[in-house]
């Protein structure tokens, strides 16, 4: 049966079909952090987006597409996910055993632009052909891209709705208009949130918000309201506020590689300013394999309040 807080979560998604809300249900009830409103994703998409030295050297298991799969079961993730190669390379071994997100655009650093926009890379019925229970998609708030992004998503998440699959919205803000601070700006990621939400995301990834605040009229407002930011509890809550008050699943990137000790203070944060998990690849697949599954593990009992 189903639990009370995942009844209340799918409440919120009030024009979904049958089909959606059972994937966003079977995202939910997978893995060590089931049926309780909290997730914990590994996202590998690095290899494509930043190269696979960068990507795998560290850790040179991470090379074979199967070893990700496997990381993601051991540890007990909700779920994997990944663009279309590293899925099909290991979907049929898989099949069934772990909700799959497939990543339908990406980016590499091969062509540096201060405006990124990413190419699509799957479709819908490559979704569906693999078994998977959403589809994936990028979006650059503040790049001179973004409206042409906006429109792409806006045409596969009502593809991917019909066809019964949720939609997972990363929101990176990215332009030349933005400073490298304000990339990860209290009010820039609390907009790119919202925005993620208009556009019809039922999960929402973004970075973890610094006290910066990047646009002068935001600033105002954040100062006259007293909004508090002093935390990172703090500001996790105000990017939770801005996804619909809480009517829409917010997960935090695991950022760049860094100590655990961090790690987990950045994870005690998102769980006491109400945010529904983590979405972590570099820090983990680019650890050893059995120090990578004690980590999550131990993230996922952070999440469960037990550390």
């Amino acid at each position: 049966m189903i639990n009370e807080r995942v009844k209340q979560i799918l409440s919120c998604y009030e024009s979904d079909n049958p089909g959606t809300l059972a994937n966003i249900r079977r995202i939910l009830g997978t893995g060590t952090l089931a049926d309780t409103g909290k997730l914990v994703i590994l996202p590998v998409d690095q290899g494509f987006e930043h190269g696979p030295a960068r990507s795998f050297g560290p850790n040179p298991a991470g090379y074979n597409p199967h070893y990700h799969f496997e990381l993601a079961l051991e540890a007990g993730c909700n779920a994997y996910a990944a663009p279309l190669g590293f899925l099909e390379a290991g979907a049929r071994t898989f099949a069934g055993e772990i909700p799959l997100i497939l990543k339908l655009n990406n980016n590499d650093t091969l062509y540096s632009s201060k405006n990124p926009v990413s190419a699509l890379t799957g479709s819908v019925d490559h979704a569906l052909r693999l078994g998977c229970a959403a589809i994936g998609f990028t979006i650059y708030p503040g790049s001179e891209h973004a409206g042409h992004q906006y429109e792409q998503l806006n045409t596969l998440a009502e593809e991917a709705k019909a066809a019964g699959l949720a939609v997972v919205v990363w929101s990176y803000p990215r332009g030349e208009s933005i400073s490298k601070d304000g990339e990860t700006g209290m009010d820039v990621v609390a907009y790119a949130a919202q925005i993620a939400a208009q556009l019809g995301a039922h999960f929402i990834k973004v970075k973890l918000p610094s006290a910066h605040l990047e646009q002068a009229e935001a600033k105002k407002v954040y100062e006259k309201q007293q909004i508090p930011i002093a935390t990172l509890a703090d500001r996790v809550r105000n990017v939770v506020q801005s996804a619909f008050n809480g009517r829409r699943i917010v997960i935090f990137s695991g950022g760049a590689a860094k100590d655990e000790a961090a790690l987990y203070d950045e994870m005690r944060a998102i769980r006491d300013g109400s945010g529904n998990g983590s979405i972590i690849g570099r820090n983990a697949f680019q650890r050893p394999r059995q120090q990578a599954v004690a980590m999550l593990k131990k993230v996922m009992n952070i999440y469960l309040g037990k550390e």
